[in-house]
This record gives structure tokens, C-alpha cells and sequence, in this order.
């Protein structure tokens, strides 16, 4: 795609009365090739009055600095995708939430239907490199003007013996006094435990950064680092930047891109993004009014992100470190802290968008996303309904992202990635949320595991088949939960989480969900968990959200010969066309379901031929 930039600064002044966007300076405008679009980027600088109720939630906010009229200033980085020609937009924006400062492209599903594209940095901790979105937030003081001190920390896994980890997490967060007693190094075997073993100060050092240990890091241990620090950023202002972003773009006069309707699309980070979003009430702008009218929450699972809290550190992992209490939609009574409340259903929600969650098996299985909790009950002892805003599709047999074809194995000893794919279902459910927005056309109902038909059940009951090379998930664990910072007793911090995963069949695949014609008509078992590899250490430890293929055998005689149970592929289809026939019918009813368009068709069915051909020619284990 090839850009002609015009290189320009020139600042618009914001028009509506008492609005969180004071200014917009734009530095460059460029046609997006032969699209049609143009791309516009530049910097939001707002202002938020730390006295009204849905700003007061913004951790730390009354220890900020404030301007002559008492606000709060802030700014982030901007950039606009829309039509050239105002008669091409459909009214509608896409506003894809940056994934550690990540922009979005544009795709020919947006330019066919004339969507706006909004990217708008809301994460401080963004590294300073060109093409980064981020936001710019000032740091709390406390009232005497003294800098606020305390206590950050930072989990890694290596995969290798290595001297030396970069602290990429804490890297805002430069260590005050590190001869304290509050420096420690933890060192555990099991990653989603609390705590460890203290690793003697005299054997590590700390430098611009780097983590240095004597012997070095081994393999699969877990290590946590703890140090004094000092100015922690106002990070929940990120949840702002979105919401005024979306509210000068819907109502100010001088909006770069008018538009009436407004949806949200985050995935991992920024579906638990999106998630806090709703749940803190940031969908209500300064003004009472609605932000976003939809918002899809991808691969997020029962988690949020930790993002409005002092100390924060968004661009971690967070293994393990997603879940608090509340899990669901729905206000559910909480049994270990005695409360209740939902996502949803909270004082502070006063507009609730429509809502897709979209998951795979990986947010099922692991890294304490427990995605099974948002349509159980907090113990995981029955199903909930979703309320009617609400929809949730699970996509069978998945990996937290998709691996490319032919996909390739962690390490030598690792079994492959998993490649089954459900991008074209995401790209169907983004039109169908367009139209249940502008015309009220219903989407397809949700599609999830669920106890009542055994489909979700315990881990400890999950029939898995002997697949070599795979291991018994049975010993997987959830891990504890996360503090919440909205209830003083941080709702059951650290009680173990009830694992609940999806009922496989014989072969190991999903029985429930969204099934592609990877999982329904299967050329192997694709899970949404993998064990460590021996050489990468700890190898009964999962590796995060990952998951794992196993193609099948061609033949009997190659099962035999690796005693796997699973039918060979000459033993389950007859030729490549009966194969293909099959495909095609699984194909036929997603369209059917609404879960692909009839554009998907012809694609899908040529990639299933590519991957048959290469597992029939692949050599015998």
C-alpha cells in the first residue's frame, strides 16, 4: 500500500462546551494508495475534571497535578483511517484499541464498507520507537509535593539458561534504593502459584535494567523481582483517552471523521482492556452520554486488565494475573469475599454497549483467563445466561492466535502449534455487529461449552485420548485471583480458581463451539494447551495461551507403529475428494449459522486441500 504523505502541523480547536478533548494537532495527512482513504495522524490533548464521579474512579487521580482551570491534562498519540469522499463512510468507526502501541491496518472489509478506523494510544508504557502509539501521563505526587514510593515487580520464565533478563515490564520504573530490604528475588517452580523462595541479595545484581544472577536463570523456574519505585502514572487515563476519543469524534463539530456509531475491537490485552473499560463505567462520557455502542472482547476470557492501579504495568504477559472477581456479566453472589456484582451490573454502568466475547480454547485452559466463569457461577457449579446485549462464541479447537501452515514446533522435543484458524468468523461477527447496532438484526445466538450438556466440565474430568507426544492436562491448574482494587478486601484475592475446560471427543478436539473444518473434519488434535517442552524446562508446566497439533497418521500401519488410537486419515476418508466434500458441508452450514460469508467458501476450501495434501505427505513419526 503505498502512501503520498503531506507533511503538516497545524492545531483545531475543540468546539463543544466543557469537552475532554481541548485540542488536536495533526502532523500528517496521506492517501492510503488506491483505496480511497486517507490516513490522518496527529495528537489528542484533554482534560478531565478529577471531581466528577467517572473520573474519581481513575486511580491516583487526586494526587495529580492540576492546570489553572483545576483539570487534568494529559495527551495521546492519533490516527485516523476514513473515506476521502464523505459519501463513502457508512457512519460507523472501528476503534481498534493498540496492543502494546500496535496500529491497525486497513483491511478491504473496512474500505468495501466504508467503516472509519480510530487508533488512539491509551498504555504509557509504550516504548519510544516511530510508529507507536502511546499515551502521556503525568505521575503522582502526594500532597506535600513529595514523590509517591512504593513496591513494583516483574514475573518471567525463561525458556534457557541465560545470565542475564531484561526487565522490559518495569522499564518505567526505574528502581529507587535498591540496598532496601524492599529488593527480592523470588524463585518458584510452579507459575501459577503465589510466593517462592528468596534468592540471597548477594547473588543478583541490578543494572540499567538488567537482571544479572550468578549461575544464571534456569530453565521453566518462574522468578519475580521486587523493588522500591517512585512517580507511579495516572495509567487508568487510558480508559479516558478512549472515551473522550470516541466522544469527539461522535459529537464535536470539528471531528476529523463524523460518525454515529461507535464499536470497539480489542484482543488479549485490549479485550481485558475493554472489558475494565465497561466495568469502571467508562462508557459514560463527561457528558452523560454513550461512548462506544459496541465493543468485541477478544480472546480476553474472564479477565481484565490490570491497568487502574498504582504501580500498573500493562505490557506484561500477565500470566495468571487477569482474573478478579467479577467474572460474569450478571451480578452473581461471590461465596469467598460475599459480594455481588458483575461487569454489567455495577453502580457505575449506565451504558451498557452490545457486546461480543470471543474466545478460544487457550482462554479456556490457561494463563488464569478462565473463560468459563463468565457464563458460570463464580464457583463454576452451574451455567448463567448472558444478558440480551450480550453474545458469546467460542472457536473450537483454537490457540490464543492462530500459527501459520505448515506451523512449526516451539522446540525440537515440542509438538507442532496449533494453526486451526477463526479470523473470517471475527470479520463475519464485526458486520454482524454493525447491524445489530443500525438495524437491530439479532445475531447469531452464542455458542459456548456449558455443564448442563457436559460439554464444560471440570478439568479433572476432561476425557483426553492418548495423543503422543501430548501428556495428560488433567494436572493443569487456574491459579488464584487477582486483587480487585475496587472492594477494599480485594474480593478474594488468592483463592484458587476452578478450572472448568471444554469435553473433547475421541479424538481430543472440542466438542462444543464454533467447529472449522480443522476441528469438524479433522486431520489431527488441535488443543488450546501444550506442556514445556524437557528442553525448555519444567515440562509439566503449560506454556502461555499456547496450544498444539498432533496431524494424524496417514496410514494404519504408521498409527500402529506410534500407538496412537486416533483412526489414520486413509481409515477416516475414503480420497482427498471425499475429504474435501465433508469440508465443504461444514463450510455450508457456518454460512447457514452466519458464522461466514459465501466470499469464505472458496478460500476455506482450497486452504483444507493444502493442509490434507500436507499431512498425507508427511514422514512417519
Amino acid at each position: 500500500m503505498s502512501l503520498l504523505p503531506r507533511l503538516l502541523l497545524f492545531v483545531l480547536a475543540v468546539s463543544a462546551a466543557h469537552a475532554a478533548v481541548v485540542r488536536v494537532e495533526v502532523s500528517e495527512r496521506s492517501d492510503m494508495g488506491t483505496t480511497g482513504y486517507e490516513q490522518i495522524v496527529g495528537r489528542l490533548h484533554f482534560e478531565i475534571d478529577p471531581t466528577l464521579p467517572g473520573n474519581a474512579i481513575i486511580a491516583d487521580v487526586e494526587l495529580a497535578p492540576v492546570n489553572a482551570a483545576a483539570k487534568v491534562s494529559f495527551s495521546a498519540d492519533l490516527r485516523l483511517l476514513k473515506p476521502k469522499d464523505a459519501a463513502r463512510s457508512n457512519g460507523a468507526a472501528w476503534v481498534e484499541i493498540p496492543n502494546r502501541g500496535g496500529k491497525a491496518g486497513l483491511s478491504d472489509w473496512i474500505v468495501k464498507h466504508g467503516f472509519t478506523v480510530l487508533n488512539v494510544g491509551w498504555e504509557f508504557d509504550v516504548p519510544a520507537q516511530p510508529g507507536k502509539m502511546c499515551i502521556q501521563v503525568p505521575s503522582a505526587r502526594n500532597k506535600d509535593g513529595s514523590p509517591v514510593r512504593g513496591v513494583v515487580s516483574a514475573i518471567f520464565t525463561p525458556d534457557k539458561v541465560v545470565d542475564e533478563q531484561a526487565l522490559t515490564d518495569l522499564a518505567d520504573y526505574p528502581p529507587v534504593n535498591l540496598d532496601g530490604p524492599e529488593s527480592r528475588l523470588l524463585v518458584r517452580t510452579r507459575m501459577a502459584d503465589a510466593g517462592g523462595s528468596e534468592v540471597s541479595r548477594k547473588s543478583w545484581s541490578l543494572k540499567d535494567g538488567r537482571l544479572h544472577l550468578e549461575g544464571g536463570f534456569q530453565p521453566g523456574k518462574t522468578y519475580e523481582i521486587f523493588y522500591l519505585a517512585e512517580a507511579p502514572p495516572l495509567a487508568g487515563l487510558g480508559y479516558a483517552a478512549i472515551r473522550d476519543a470516541v466522544a469527539w469524534l461522535k459529537h464535536d463539530p470539528g471531528s476529523l471523521a463524523p460518525i454515529k456509531h461507535a464499536y470497539a475491537f480489542g484482543a488479549s490485552q485490549c479485550g481485558r482492556f475493554l472489558r475494565d473499560f465497561v466495568y469502571l463505567g467508562f462508557n459514560t462520557d463527561e457528558q452523560d452520554r454513550q461512548a462506544l455502542d459496541g465493543v468485541m472482547a477478544h480472546i480476553a476470557g474472564a479477565g481484565r486488565l490490570v491497568l487502574n492501579q498504582r504501580w500498573s504495568t500493562p505490557r506484561a504477559l500477565a500470566g495468571f494475573y487477569t482474573a478478579s472477581y467479577p467474572f460474569a456479566d450478571t451480578a452473581q453472589a461471590d461465596p469467598i469475599s460475599g459480594h455481588s456484582e458483575g461487569v454489567l451490573e455495577n453502580s457505575r454502568v449506565k451504558h451498557p454497549p452490545k457486546i461480543f466475547y470471543t474466545n478460544t480454547s487457550a482462554e479456556y485452559w490457561g494463563a488464569g483467563r478462565v473463560a468459563a466463569l463468565t457464563h458460570t457461577t463464580p464457583d463454576g457449579d452451574r451455567d448463567i445466561a448472558f444478558p440480551e446485549n450480550v453474545r458469546s462464541y467460542f472457536f473450537a479447537g483454537t490457540q490464543h492466535g492462530a500459527a501459520p501452515f505448515p506451523p512449526t514446533a516451539q522446540a525440537k522435543d515440542a509438538p507442532l502449534a496449533n494453526p486451526v484458524n477463526a479470523s473470517a468468523v471475527l470479520s463475519t461477527l464485526r458486520l454482524a455487529m454493525h447491524r445489530w447496532v443500525t438495524e437491530g438484526a439479532a445475531p447469531p445466538p452464542s455458542v459456548y461449552p456449558k455443564i448442563a450438556d457436559s460439554t464444560l466440565v471440570p478439568v479433572a474430568d476432561v476425557r483426553f485420548p492418548k495423543v503422543p507426544g501430548l501428556g495428560d492436562p488433567r494436572i493443569l491448574k487456574a491459579g488464584g485471583r487477582v486483587r480487585n482494587p475496587r472492594w477494599a478486601d480485594g474480593a478474594g484475592a488468592g483463592a484458587e480458581l476452578p478450572l472448568l475446560v471444554p469435553q473433547v471427543d475421541e479424538d481430543g478436539n472440542d466438542i462444543a463451539g464454533i467447529r472449522m473444518p480443522d476441528v469438524a473434519v479433522p486431520l489431527g488434535t488441535a488443543t488450546g494447551w501444550v506442556f514445556r517442552s524437557a528442553s525448555m524446562g519444567s515440562p509439566l508446566e503449560p506454556v502461555l495461551l499456547r496450544g498444539a497439533w498432533v496431524p494424524l497418521a496417514a496410514t494404519r500401519e504408521q498409527r500402529e507403529a506410534a500407538d496412537d488410537p486416533r483412526p489414520a486419515m486413509t481409515e477416516r476418508y475414503a480420497s482427498r475428494e471425499v475429504y474435501l466434500s465433508q469440508v465443504k458441508q461444514v463450510l455450508q452450514k457456518l454460512i447457514r449459522q452466519q458464522f461466514l460469508s459465501v466470499d469464505d467458501l472458496e478460500p476455506q476450501l482450497k486452504q483444507s486441500g493444502i493442509r490434507w495434501d500436507w499431512v498425507m505427505h508427511q514422514p512417519a513419526q
